[in-house]
């Protein structure tokens, strides 16, 4: 059982929910951008949650189905047909060996999941099937899908047939997205006191805009206004810029700010360290948001304490437990 790319979209990769353990080498977590939409996907088709799906940004591929399969395709509005015909998005969907599925021009979002019953089962690396394109591991050698590619997947379970037979779906107001504009909660971090009380203000004031610098690294945003520094003696070895800092620790969220200029939000395959301060982190529950904005998106941070960030990943905790509920149940 398999699938056949006939076309790869713009930058279609393999992803799950990445390889926790290594980020003290260099190599991070990785895995969908959008883990919100990879999970719905795979419980649609029957799969664990975590199992790997295809991930298109801005531009969908086109796959012929060498078996019978079971799909499902969330995240983005990136309208799907089936041999031609138009399908469901959010929805469990039959399909008979030898058909096409292919998709029409974005709508809304950035990233859509494909996910297929039993899972896109290439080779672990690391313990995960997700693409690293930067350190070349897991995918298909460790890049982005391409023509004539071939893509395991493992076998077609009952439960799956059930939840096809049944057209499962996830409802409208129950697949999150970003509002406009995008609200992202910030939790201020280690070097906050760097910047002037103005400019704390003002980071939270301003709307920011998603750059064009934005992929599975890093999200930039510009628009706001620069940033300043308190005043202090350049420290040895960080340089004279005051956005500089001798080393540090990036946690997944991090928010660098290069010479005060354009903050930068690290996401799945940012790098663990290096010589810019941040000023804090987006929180967990608001990353998959990120994965969804499209360049120029106008967005606002919103400071948040440990409390308001804790009960927002409560929160997303119990969106999934209730769809999970409701998709066992058809």
């Amino acid at each position: 059982m398999g699938l056949e790319i006939l076309k790869p979209g713009l930058s279609t990769t393999i992803q799950d929910m990445g390889r926790p353990g290594y980020f003290h080498l260099g190599i991070p977590q990785g895995g969908a951008m959008d883990r919100f939409a990879l999970r719905v996907a795979n419980m649609l088709v029957g799969n664990d949650e975590g199992q790997a799906a295809l991930e298109a940004v801005f531009m969908g591929p086109e796959v012929r189905f060498d078996s019978d399969a079971v799909i499902a395709v969330t995240g983005a509005d990136m309208p799907l047909r089936i041999d031609g015909e138009p399908r469901p998005s959010w929805t469990t969907i039959a399909v008979r060996a030898g058909q096409v599925l292919s998709f029409d021009f974005l709508k809304a979002g950035a990233r859509a999941y494909i996910a297929v019953a039993g899972g896109i089962d290439t080779p672990l690396a690391l313990g995960s099937r997700s693409t690293y394109a930067i350190g070349a591991l897991g995918g298909i050698d460790g890049r982005a899908i391409a023509v004539g590619d071939q893509l395991p997947t493992g076998q077609t379970s009952d439960a799956a047939r059930t939840l096809a037979k049944a057209g499962t779906t996830v409802a409208p107001q129950d697949r999150r997205a970003p509002g406009d504009p995008a609200e992202l909660r910030v939790l201020p971090g280690l070097y906050w006191h760097r910047l002037t009380e103005a400019a704390q203000q003002q980071f939270f004031e301003d709307e920011w805009r998603v750059a064009p610098e934005a992929d599975r690294m890093g999200y930039r945003f510009k628009g706001g206004r620069a940033m300043e520094f308190v005043e202090r003696k350049p420290v040895f070895g960080a340089g004279s810029d005051p956005s500089n800092i001798v080393d540090g620790c990036y946690s997944y969220g991090s928010i660098q700010v290069p010479g005060g200029q354009e903050p930068i939000v690290l996401h799945r395959d940012a790098v663990s360290g290096g010589g810019y301060f941040t000023l804090g982190a987006v929180i967990s529950a608001d990353m998959d948001l990120i994965g969804q904005l499209q360049p120029n998106a106008p967005t606002r941070f919103r400071r948040v304490d440990m409390a308001e960030a804790l009960a927002a990943r409560h929160e997303r905790r119990d969106r999934l437990v209730q769809l999970r509920k409701g998709i066992a149940a058809g």
